[in-house]
């Protein structure tokens, strides 16, 4: 078992007697994009300033590439805050060099490396503008840069889309998977946003009230939550069907497409949740007795729904 870029086991943290996080057992591998996930208060700030060395831990060990967390690691990593942060009067170029040189980097090194991450983010034109000028959208992308610039191994992002349009998210979400891809860095996201999940993130952690409530593979975790829940469209009486339906499936929705003539002609979508034993072979085996079925596919979950499922389900 490879060692993992960060590990966790019984960490704990509390301010005064709010308990930030309760005993947490977590881990991330290298080359991951790992999801960390969790309503507002739900201690994954607490868990990345932990991890970025701004605070420590009241109990637990948390390692980081096998070793005890110290200071020295953190030039291997990166930090995108969600609080932002630029020196405003600053030229752009010259405010990223700065950070980069703080990072250890020499000055040609990081001004030939800078110039690419221009080019590929499209702020080829504001190396010699103030900072002040930027917008919302440009200063994140700044921001990210100067976060990425001088290659760490571990990339921390919290909310890295905010005040993103569509077409600029586009370049930073294509730019995390190439750190992925071509340099093996590993990302840990922290955000609300779920569609960005769906679509970077090989595992997810969910927090809630400081606790643990899932993690796993993002396949996984939406496969785990959908709990039987099929979709079908049949034609028939849908009234005598979903009488005979009786405890064996729970009718989540329902819904009669327009145009049939007749009650026998017209066309349900329904989407049902089977019990646990009674799987779709099983049940459209039953189904074809009552009604005619014109498609069944399992229902997919999202991970906003996820979130919403395992979060209602975790709150007394």
């Amino acid at each position: 078992m490879p060692t993992p870029v960060l590990y966790t086991q019984g960490v704990c943290k509390s301010f005064g007697d709010h308990v930030a996080l309760a005993p947490l057992d977590a881990e991330v591998q290298t080359g991951r994009i790992v999801g960390l996930l969790g309503p507002n208060g739900a201690g994954k700030t607490t868990l990345l300033r932990m991890v970025t060395g701004i605070t420590k831990p009241d109990r637990g060990e948390l390692r980081m590439w096998g070793q005890p967390h110290h200071r020295d690691l953190l030039t291997r990593m990166g930090y995108l805050p969600e609080e932002r942060g630029l020196y405003k009067s600053m030229r752009v170029a010259e405010q990223v060099l700065y950070f980069a040189t703080l990072r250890g980097m020499a000055r040609p090194d990081a001004e030939r490396e800078l110039k690419g991450w221009f080019e590929r983010l499209e702020v080829e034109g504001w190396w010699n503008r103030e900072v002040a000028d930027l917008s919302k959208g440009m200063a994140q992308k700044i921001q990210f840069i100067a976060t990425v610039l001088h290659r760490p191994e571990l990339l921390i992002l919290d909310e890295p889309f905010s005040g993103l349009d569509p077409i600029n998210a586009g370049l930073v979400r294509n730019e995390m998977l190439r750190l992925v891809k071509d340099h093996g860095t590993t990302l840990l996201l922290s955000t609300h946003d779920m569609g960005s999940v769906e679509a970077l993130c090989d595992e997810v952690i969910l927090l809630h009230k400081g606790q643990k409530v899932l993690a796993g593979a993002t396949d996984a975790v939406r496969e785990d939550a959908r709990k039987g829940r099929i979709r079908v469209a049949v034609r028939g009486n849908l009234m005598a069907f979903v009488a005979e339906l009786g405890a064996r499936a729970e009718l989540l929705s329902k819904s009669t497409r327009d145009g049939a003539a007749t009650a026998a002609e017209a066309i349900h979508d329904l989407e049902l949740s089977l019990p646990e034993g009674w799987g779709m072979p099983e049940f459209l085996s039953w189904a074809v007795q009552h009604v005619q079925v014109l498609e069944a596919v399992p229902l997919r979950l999202s991970m906003e729904e996820v979130f919403v499922q395992t979060v209602e389900s975790a709150t007394p």
